[in-house]
């Protein structure tokens, strides 16, 4: 008798909660996330977090994590392009134009100018053999192999000051676009906002925080139930630990590849 093969499948643990500062104001979560599991153990994910200046930031950031995932979602040859690195640059680029179209279309509809509607945008494409990170603004994008090695795909882009960046409907946005490709034996992915990059990465050398990031894969890894999941992560977020030391909305998506 034959035994199935197992399959490796993606386990995903994602939130985004408001700022202990925004709860004080009485303001909404500016953060966004979004992700898919394609076909082929296809993961996408995306985040925003729309500018604290910017009246409609939060629905920039909802609309650029959205149009993100539904471009590449609705692309055709997914894995003739994950096996270029050239094409899978060029698919990142386009989903990048789509979001920042979709905002100023939005603008537009709104009767607003698009940096009313301003916001960063990370998005990655990961599969058990690659993954590919595309980031405007600040926040973090990470993956660890199979041997353990984490290493941080982007980093944050600061302008001259610790709190400035680059938003999606900034006139340098795609200028200043990080893209990164990395082909190794993926196992684990994390995706966050600003408001955690304090925590997670040590800025002046450039790399991530393994005693953040290990925990949280070993916890996704054994999640089971989805829902319980997201509760818990929410949890964390909110805890003490956390907000002691950063007041700013945080978004964190995190996966681990299971057998």
């Amino acid at each position: 008798m034959n035994t199935p093969k197992q399959i490796s499948q993606w386990r995903i643990v994602a939130a985004s909660v408001c700022g202990t500062s925004h709860i004080k104001n009485q303001q909404l979560c500016q953060d966004a996330h979004h992700w898919q599991i394609l076909p082929n153990d296809v993961l996408v994910i995306a985040a925003a977090d729309g500018a604290g200046s910017a009246s409609l930031g939060k629905v920039g950031a909802m609309i650029a994590v959205e149009t993100a995932i539904e471009h590449i979602s609705d692309c055709e040859n997914i894995p003739s392009i994950l096996a270029e690195d050239g094409l899978l640059h060029d698919l990142l680029t386009e989903s990048i134009l789509a979001a920042k179209k979709a905002v100023e279309d939005e603008a537009d509809v709104c009767k607003h100018q698009p940096d009313d509607l301003a916001s960063t945008l990370i998005i990655a494409i990961a599969t058990p053999k690659v993954v590919a990170v595309a980031q405007i603004g600040d926040g973090l994008a990470v993956a660890k192999d199979s041997t353990g090695n984490l290493q941080a795909l982007t980093i944050p882009n600061h302008g001259e000051y610790i709190n400035e960046t680059t938003f999606l409907t900034s006139s340098d946005a795609l200028t200043t676009t990080q893209i990164k490709i990395l082909r190794h034996n993926i196992v684990n992915i994390g995706v966050l906002t600003d408001g955690l990059q304090m925590l997670a990465l040590n800025m002046l050398i450039g790399e991530p925080h393994k005693p953040f990031f290990f925990p949280l894969f070993d916890f996704v890894a054994n999640a089971e139930d989805k829902i319980v999941a997201k509760e818990q992560l929410v949890k964390f977020l909110c805890s003490d630990k956390i907000t002691k030391r950063t007041d700013d909305d945080l978004t964190l998506v995190i996966a681990s590849l299971s057998n």
